[in-house]
């Protein structure tokens, strides 16, 4: 701003502007200056700092209750889980595969329970399927097989009805929806750990975990998928941890089971075995291109 020209006097003490006038233009342009930003920022900043704080701690107790909620843990996740598969096959049949899904995990909630292990509902993972949390699969190797295969046999049972339906109407959805509940039974049966197939093997030998994890290496190959191969990682780890401790008196006494018992488990698990293979192809819908 330009200065304005002497005059042929001097003020005894000049000042750039008399106090009252920068009062009278104060409201015209309120908080302009430094100081007013600092009073307000100390006049609001510590109800604002106290109300982040309160909500931050109100957040925390929800994030950590959430996980105890059932409600959140099956029924939340089952509606994500619909959402995701209704990206592929539509709202009908992601509703009637997740439903196939829960039955399968409940199955191996039910026994959980029987064996006196306290089981969490089941907590489904879009395209991965369902897990439930246990803090062991029984107290032998018997109780273990028992856990595997009740997911297998109680899955199976449910997937009769969509099955019922088809030959009953004969309409492709419900023979569809029979393939792939007959098929994910099917495929958790492969003798590999994590899957209910390793799980029902340890009643009957190490062994065949290898037999299962040479085949489904074999499979990787041929249809290379993310899933089998996460299925590859988790049950290499597990078989070996489990093969690196098979000698130590824990885990000779968790396989000492009776001969009876390993003749029965190895039955129903070759019985389910040979009735899904067949259920599968006798299921299985053939779709060209075409007809999509």
């Amino acid at each position: 701003m330009a200065e304005a020209p002497e005059s042929g006097w001097r003020s005894p003490a000049p000042a750039p502007a008399p106090a009252p006038a920068q009062s009278d233009y104060e409201p015209i342009h309120p908080g302009s200056g430094r100081g007013d930003w600092r009073e307000r920022l100390k006049r609001f900043g510590g109800p604002i700092a106290a109300g982040l704080i309160l909500v931050a701690t109100k957040l925390k107790a929800i994030l950590l209750l959430l996980p105890k909620l059932k409600i959140l843990t099956t029924s939340a996740t089952m509606l994500v889980s619909i959402a995701a598969y209704a990206l592929l096959w539509g709202w009908k049949f992601a509703i009637g595969f997740v439903l196939l899904l829960l039955v399968h995990e409940m199955g191996h909630v039910i026994q959980l329970r029987r064996e006196g292990i306290p089981a969490s509902a089941p907590m489904f993972i879009p395209f991965l399927g369902a897990v439930v949390a246990a803090k062991s699969m029984g107290d032998d190797a018997a109780a273990e097989a028992r856990v595997g295969l009740a997911g297998p046999i109680l899955g199976s049972l449910a997937t009769l009805v969509p099955l019922a339906v088809w030959l009953a109407t004969g309409e492709e959805f419900w023979q569809a929806l029979a393939y792939v509940g007959f098929f994910i039974n099917l495929f958790n049966l492969l003798p590999v750990l994590p899957l209910d197939g390793g799980r029902a093997m340890a009643a009957l030998s190490p062994w065949v975990w290898f037999v299962g994890f040479a085949g489904l290496i074999a499979l990787t190959f041929a249809f290379p998928n993310p899933i089998l191969i996460l299925i590859l990682l988790l049950g290499g780890f597990e078989s070996w941890n489990r093969w690196k401790n098979r000698n130590t008196p824990e885990a000779r006494a968790f396989h000492k089971i009776p001969t009876r018992t390993r003749i029965l488990v190895a039955a129903v698990y070759l019985g389910l075995v040979v009735g899904l293979a067949v259920a599968v192809d006798q299921t299985f819908l053939e779709k060209s291109l075409d007809s999509v």
